[in-house]
Order: structure tokens, then C-alpha cells, then sequence
């Protein structure tokens, strides 16, 4: 097949743009500049060079190929009604990236105990409401002979399949940690995160683009850890000694942004991929979260 992928020089899009080269798909992707362009040609993939805003050169593109894979935002609708306007009618896929943030609520490093799967309502925090409407918008297309297919990962860990190697939040824990010499979270560091590995996320990018019906809506995650649990992996890893620790909101708002400190590395979004195991046959075989922190990829 003939695929265009935005995000073609990141960490989800890169990597699921590499892994579809090498299955042998024609595959272009979507850069902002002459040095990514170089470096997602390294992996098989054509740029095209662009932003996110060009909504002509987004249309063209989705035009040309057999299928669209959205990856570069997940709050971005300008980008997104260019490519869904482009491939309306035609029958073709779009796969949409989501972020399981949208279950998330705001809880300063406290563990919450609510569970979402693809059926659970979902009544987002005031940070997370757009993209929650985007993605009803984006489902909506179902209706406009095309096939829209959301995949919405939880924390991702892992190094990247293509030109972007890095993750968000375990990358920013590890760097923090060796500024301070000693792993810290925001507040208790309770708040819980479901995962996926991203090589386990590829594998389910290919399997919807494969079987996924139009309208469809997949979680991705295969376990789940608290910060905390995080911190104390890191800690073993590279050696430093004692407990994680505690910062402020505050302290984490400086080290992080207030957005990610709040949204991200302080709240709990904890999901069930339950349509992925069981609508597509999905199945998980990476190693977990804290293994690969303490004997896997990060470990120096």
C-alpha cells in the first residue's frame, strides 16, 4: 500500500512509519525540515516536507495514498479535517493518535481508583475536552465513506523503531534523576499510569490498519505502574541510593511545565484495552514497564 504518516520523524509516528516500510508499504512522511527529512529517509520512508498547517499539502498527500496514519498531534483538528476532508468518500482508512490522558484527572500524585475501557463514559477534565471532542469528530466520518480508526496509547516506554527515539514521561523521570542523583515524582508519587511498550503499539497500529472497522476505538496498554513504582526502578538502575522523592506541585510545575506536571506526571489514567485483545486478536509480548527500566533499554 501506498501510506502517508504524519509524526514520521517522532516516537509513535516514526516508529510505526519504519515498521510499515520494512513490512515493504510505499511509505511518505510528513517533516518540517531538511534534517528530518534525512533521517526518515534512513528508515524507508519518503518526506514530504510540511507542517501540520498546510492543509493543501496535508490533502495531497492523503489523496495519493491508500491510507493515512495521523500521528504527529492529537489535538490538532485543522490537520485533521484537511486529512479526513481529503480521503472522505474514498473508502480509505485514517488512523487518528489519541492519549490515554483523556480519562485522566488532575490528583496531585494521589492514586485515584478509576478504571476506563473503550465502553466507560468519559467526562474529561477541562484539559483533556477538546481532544475528547476531536475524537468524536474524527469518529463521525465513519458516515462519509471513509474508515476512521482512533488508537489511544497509554504511557508509552521503549526505544523507538524510527527516527525518534524517545518516549515523554519515563525519559523526563530518568533525566530528572540524574540532575538530582536520586529519582523524584510529584506529591506521593501514587498516581498510576497504564503502559504499553512501543513495540507492542506497532503491532497493534498494523493490526487496525489490517482489520479495524470504521468508527473504531482501541486503547493500547498491557499493564500498569504508579510514578512512584517508576522512581524506585529508576533508582535501582543506576544506582542511586535511598527512597524516591517527594517534590511539590510546584517543583514539578518548574522541572516540567505546570501542563505536564498536572495533566501528565501527577495524574492517573488507567485503561483496558479490551477491544484490542479481543476485536483484533492483540496480543502483548514485550516485557513490562519496571523490567525494562531496571535490565532493559535504559539501563547504561
Amino acid at each position: 500500500m501506498k501510506i502517508f504518516c504524519t509524526g514520521a520523524s517522532g516516537y509513535i509516528g516514526g516508529s510505526v512509519a519504519a515498521h510499515l516500510a520494512a513490512a515493504g508499504h510505499q511509505v511518505t512522511g510528513l517533516v518540517r525540515s531538511p534534517e528530518k527529512a534525512e533521517a526518515v529517509r534512513a528508515f524507508g520512508i519518503e518526506p514530504v516536507m510540511g507542517t501540520l498547517d498546510d492543509g493543501e499539502i496535508l490533502a495531497q498527500a492523503a489523496w495519493a495514498a491508500d491510507l493515512v496514519v495521523n500521528a504527529a498531534s492529537a489535538d490538532h483538528k485543522g490537520a485533521v479535517v484537511a486529512l479526513l476532508d481529503a480521503v472522505s468518500g474514498s473508502g480509505k482508512a485514517f488512523i487518528h493518535t489519541s492519549g490515554s490522558s483523556i480519562v485522566g484527572k488532575r490528583s496531585r500524585g494521589e492514586r485515584a481508583d478509576d478504571v476506563y475501557d473503550e465502553d466507560t463514559p468519559i467526562t474529561p477534565s477541562p484539559a483533556r475536552a477538546a481532544r475528547v471532542a476531536l475524537n468524536e469528530f474524527i469518529l463521525s466520518y465513519r458516515d462519509k465513506g471513509c474508515r476512521p480508526v482512533i488508537v489511544c496509547p497509554s504511557l508509552i516506554y521503549g526505544i523507538g523503531h524510527g527516527a525518534g527515539r524517545d518516549s515523554v514521561q519515563v525519559p523526563l523521570l530518568i533525566k530528572l534523576a540524574k540532575k538530582r542523583g536520586n529519582a523524584a515524582h510529584a506529591g506521593p508519587g501514587e498516581n498510576i499510569w497504564s503502559n504499553v511498550h512501543i513495540d507492542d503499539l506497532v503491532t497493534l497500529y498494523a493490526l487496525a490498519i489490517d482489520k479495524a472497522l470504521a468508527g473504531s476505538f482501541y486503547f493500547a496498554e498491557n499493564g500498569e505502574n504508579s510514578m512512584r513504582e517508576a522512581c524506585v526502578a529508576i533508582n535501582r538502575a543506576f544506582g542511586f541510593a535511598g527512597p524516591p522523592a517527594a517534590m511539590s506541585m510546584a517543583e514539578a510545575a518548574a522541572e516540567w511545565g505546570e501542563g505536564t506536571a498536572e495533566d501528565t506526571m501527577a495524574s492517573n489514567s488507567r485503561v483496558r484495552a479490551k477491544r484490542a485483545r479481543q476485536g483484533l486478536g492483540w496480543r502483548p509480548q514485550a516485557g513490562g514497564l519496571i523490567d525494562e527500566i531496571e535490565q532493559g533499554c535504559y539501563r547504561e
